[in-house]
Parts: C-alpha cells; sequence; structure tokens
C-alpha cells in the first residue's frame, strides 16, 4: 500500500509540476507577444514620449490581472469537495466545507425561494447534505451547459474575426480559463488539485492548437469543385476560412468544459480516466451544434452586408450584372 501511495503520489506532484510550467511557458509567449507589438508602438509618439506604447502595456497588465491572475485565485481558494459522495462519518471540517460550499451556491446562483430555504435553514448536518444533493441536480448541473456553450460561443466570434494566430492563442486560454472560474462558481466547489493540474496542462495545449489552427484554410477540408465554386464569389472563401478557425476552436472550448464538468461530478467518485474522455467527446459532440445555432445569426448577417455592399458598388456575384 505505501508503494502504491508512493506512485500516486509521484504522478500528482507530476502534473502539479506540468500546470505550474504551462501558466509559465504561456506567460514567456504573452510577454513575447507584448514586447513585439510594444515595439511597433513605440514609433507613435506625442512630445517625444511613447504614449501608445505605455498605454498598451497598461491594458495588458489588466488583462493579466483580471483575466488570468483573478480567476486563478477566485479557482483555487474555492473549496474542493465531492458533492455526490457522502461518508456516513462526516468530520467536522468536512461539515464546514459543505457549510461554505452551500453559501457559494446561495451567492453565486439563480435560486428559487425555497431552494435558499434549502440551503439556509437546514436542521442538522444530514439534512445540509440532502439539500445540497436536490440543489445541485435539479439546478446548478443545468447551468454548467449554458456556461459552456456562451464561452464556446466567445471564442468562435472572437478567433473567427481577428485572423491572428497570438491572439487565437490568448483568447483561447483566457476564456477557457473564464469558463472554468464560472463553472466553479456556479457548483460552489473545484476539482481537486490534480485535476485543476490536468485542466491547466488541457487548456495550455488547446490553446497552441489554436495557435496552430491559424494556417487552417479551406482547401485543407473542401474538395477542390467546392473550392472553384467559392472562388468565384469575392472575399467569400475568407471569411469562411475565419468561421473553420472559429468552429474548431470553439469544439476545443467545449471539450474542455465538459472534462471540467466531468472532474466536478467526478471528485471522489470511482470514475475512471478513459470514462471521462469518452464522456467529454460524447458531450462536445451533443453541445457543438447548440453553439453553431447560437452564433449563425452572427456571420450571415455580416456576410450579406459585405456582399450587399459590394453588388451595390457595381460588383457581380454569381456572374450576374449588378
Amino acid at each position: 500500500m505505501k508503494i502504491k501511495k508512493k506512485k500516486t503520489d509521484k504522478i500528482k506532484y507530476l502534473w502539479y509540476t506540468l500546470a505550474i510550467a504551462s501558466l509559465v511557458v504561456f506567460l514567456l509567449i504573452l510577454l513575447n507577444a507584448v514586447l513585439d507589438l510594444g515595439l511597433k508602438l513605440r514609433q507613435y509618439k506625442i512630445v517625444d514620449i511613447p504614449v501608445f506604447e505605455y498605454l498598451f502595456y497598461l491594458f495588458i497588465v489588466l488583462v493579466l490581472i483580471f483575466g488570468i491572475i483573478r480567476p486563478i485565485v477566485i479557482i483555487v481558494k474555492s473549496p474542493s469537495l465531492a458533492i455526490i459522495t457522502v461518508d456516513d462519518q462526516l468530520s467536522r471540517s468536512a461539515i464546514q466545507t459543505y457549510k461554505k460550499v452551500a453559501k457559494n451556491i446561495v451567492k453565486n446562483n439563480e435560486l428559487s425561494y425555497d431552494e435558499n430555504v434549502l440551503l439556509t435553514s437546514y436542521k442538522n448536518n444530514d439534512e445540509l447534505l440532502i439539500n445540497l444533493n436536490y440543489v445541485f441536480e435539479k439546478t446548478v448541473r443545468k447551468q454548467l451547459n449554458s456556461i459552456i456553450i456562451n464561452n464556446a460561443k466567445i471564442v468562435m466570434i472572437s478567433t473567427a474575426i481577428c485572423q491572428s494566430s497570438k491572439f487565437d492563442f490568448t483568447t483561447v486560454f483566457a476564456v477557457n480559463l473564464k469558463m472554468i472560474k464560472e463553472m466553479v462558481q456556479k457548483c460552489g466547489f473545484r476539482p481537486s488539485m490534480k485535476n485543476l493540474s490536468k485542466l491547466t496542462v488541457k487548456v495550455f495545449t488547446t490553446a497552441l492548437i489554436a495557435d496552430g489552427l491559424d494556417n487552417l484554410t479551406l482547401s485543407d477540408v473542401m474538395p477542390k469543385s467546392t473550392m472553384d465554386m467559392i472562388g468565384n464569389v469575392p472575399m467569400l472563401g475568407k471569411v469562411l476560412d475565419g468561421v473553420i478557425d472559429g468552429a474548431a476552436n470553439a469544439l476545443l472550448t467545449i471539450r474542455i468544459g465538459c472534462v471540467a464538468r466531468r472532474y466536478l461530478y467526478s471528485d471522489g467518485n470511482v470514475v475512471t480516466k478513459e470514462e471521462i474522455r469518452k464522456n467529454a467527446y460524447k458531450e462536445t459532440l451533443l453541445l457543438m451544434p447548440q453553439v453553431l445555432a447560437a452564433t449563425v445569426g452572427f456571420f450571415p448577417k455580416r456576410m450579406v452586408k459585405f456582399f450587399s455592399g459590394a453588388n451595390k458598388n457595381g460588383g457581380e456575384l454569381d456572374g450576374e450584372p449588378a
């Protein structure tokens, strides 16, 4: 048993190390991109002072504090607890943690009057645990899907519009971190540190993939006949390139959200890594159509506006005179 525990501890600390390394590498990549753009802004001066460069650095510091550091602090400071796994014998510290979780759920969720009463006016500890399970299953779990869909939509729209690999990298990392923070706040507790470390590594690798996806074009996924047809419409190919890039990043964000949700559900239960992976893939495929439906109204309006404008200016669409 001691040997097995030592092996488990080694794996746990390995994940801690990988998570810290991921954060450090992310900050270094971000610093490199910031300094590169800052140097370009240095040439724009007011009375020989590079005001725009300084304002840009100030903006980045604020983004770093409120977009990266603050979410990490909120996540780490949240209590760690598997809400659906309750032992017959609970320690005083465990009960205190459950009470803190109940307060967090009341604070961060729009609960009905009856649900508020269940989490604030219980008679004993056993009733508290029963009430927590009830509110968690009835209300909290349903809100997690909305968080995943909303953040995937943000990633899809932002990375589709701005064709910059560094922007995609930073946006995907920050939005995924924001999504995990919101899920933790809704649940009132966080995954274990080991699972949080795994999530950090997954978020970082997802951001790296987003960086690489910036080079993905329609020709990589569409047959030549379709490309020839699209080529007849001005700028359509470039617009669709952005949409594909955004959709791919949204898909990755959904998967991160599904894995985070599974960790929140399963901490304290016997759920294997393979089960988490399979369920994450299934749930990703189920949620992606909802993300596409939520964003479908965003792109067509702009495409119609663009092409109608081109048509008024004497352009030709599909070979017909304007």
